[in-house]
């Protein structure tokens, strides 16, 4: 661990501001052990949220959805329900897939919620000390807090399916789309394959020129779980890229690859 040294002065205003022992973690859901499998939590009631407050783009009216303290209560109790959920050995992956976007969606709206009005998700993720959206908001799932990092990076991605990066959100327009429908496991493959292509059907994401593909810095900083190397990436992207000719060249092997800049700014419908 690199150790960090910090000014004496600015030492003491730290710890004025936040005090040894004072925690920045927020916990949402419940407390209790698992009793629901994954395959049978309801996710309707997050269905029909989705529904009234996002649009076709996956953009949020999050004013609206702040304003009424009865969608407020609606996601809270969604929430609480999940904590519930729980896996076996015979829980199937596409469950447990649905399960866990569901949860990273919803929290994350719910953190947005929590904090509205704000113009990005950027302005909670302290990165020295304090509040972290993506480490200290935790999601209660059996008795066991789970931040977004954690359903994120030890639960999805260990999960070996990168279409997993066109379903959950960050609630930044450089995001993917935030699907206006709950992921279920009956639905799940089609659900990922439709958003996977609309990911790359919007110049935020992914442009082509002859001889050169620009993609969204989502590729860049998770690549590896496209394929162990660029050819390989490119052509597990292939699948989904809009044009029989971008697809072409993505499985060529001779293509010139660079990241788009990542709009941070929140998907907010107004």
């Amino acid at each position: 661990m690199k150790r960090i040294v910090v000014p004496g002065i600015l030492t003491a205003t730290i710890f004025a501001i936040f005090p040894i022992g004072v925690r920045a973690e927020v916990f949402v859901g419940q407390r209790v052990k698992a009793s629901v499998p994954f395959e049978n939590i309801d996710h309707s009631a997050w269905h029909a949220l989705l529904r009234k407050y996002v649009d076709q783009d996956g953009q949020v009216q999050y004013q609206a959805w702040h304003a009424s303290r009865d969608d407020r209560q609606a996601l809270e109790q969604y929430l609480a329900r999940l904590s519930a959920g729980g896996a076996s050995r015979s829980t199937p992956k596409a469950a447990k897939l649905a399960f866990w976007i569901n949860a990273y969606n919803a929290v994350t709206v719910h953190g947005i919620l929590r904090e509205y009005p704000t113009t990005s998700i950027r302005n909670h993720t302290a990165k020295l000390v304090g509040y972290n959206i993506w480490k200290h908001l935790k999601l209660y799932v059996g008795g066991k807090p789970c931040s977004l990092d954690h359903m994120e990076h030890k639960i999805l991605r260990k999960m070996e399916e990168p279409r997993i990066h066109f379903a959950i959100v960050c609630a930044s327009i450089g995001c993917p789309r935030l699907l206006n429908e709950a992921y279920t496991a009956d639905a799940l493959n089609e659900q990922l394959e439709r958003n996977s292509q609309d990911f790359f059907s919007r110049p935020q994401n992914f442009r082509y020129q002859q001889g050169s593909v620009q993609l969204s810095s989502i590729l860049d900083w998770f690549g590896e779980d496209f394929g162990s190397n660029q050819a390989t990436q490119l052509r597990t992207i292939s699948q989904w890229l809009p044009t029989q000719e971008a697809r072409d060249a993505a499985t060529s092997g001779r293509i010139r690859v660079s990241y788009l800049d990542y709009d941070w700014n929140l998907n907010e419908r107004r």
